[in-house]
């Protein structure tokens, strides 16, 4: 039997879920007696300082006496998740201006607040000078 046939023989079902720099990879595959079981795959990119890159993958493999528990497992976290911190994405990893954003807020409410104490102070402007 050639490495193909082995392939398409274990990879029975996939679907991928891309997700910025992380992918995640769902697999069925057969075990040697023909049964069925989960892979699940998470593929991280990093990129090295000369510019190159590489993977970092961390695999769960789920079998089908553990599909019950894993999923209510899994619902009840999710639930827990969303219930306590909503859907809205707060990482600053997840939005590329979140600092940039939360440090620009700051400098607005210090600004104007400067700018209150500032215009009680004095009235002279650098315009008219």
């Amino acid at each position: 039997m050639s490495g193909n046939d082995m392939m398409e023989k274990e990879e029975i079902f996939s679907k991928v879920l891309r997700a910025g720099r992380r992918t995640y990879f769902f697999d069925v595959r057969a075990t040697k007696a023909g049964d069925y079981y989960l892979t699940i795959t998470e593929s991280k990119k990093f990129t090295n300082d000369d510019g190159s890159f590489h993977y970092k993958k961390h695999k769960i493999y789920l079998y089908k006496e553990d599909f019950i528990g894993f999923t209510e497992i899994l619902q009840e976290m999710t639930d827990y998740v969303i219930n306590e911190k909503g859907e809205e994405v707060i990482s600053e990893r997840h939005q590329k201006d979140y600092q940039k954003t939360y440090e620009q807020s700051d400098a607005v409410e210090a600004t104007t607040e400067e700018e209150t104490t500032e215009k009680s102070f004095t009235d002279v402007s650098f315009d008219d000078i």
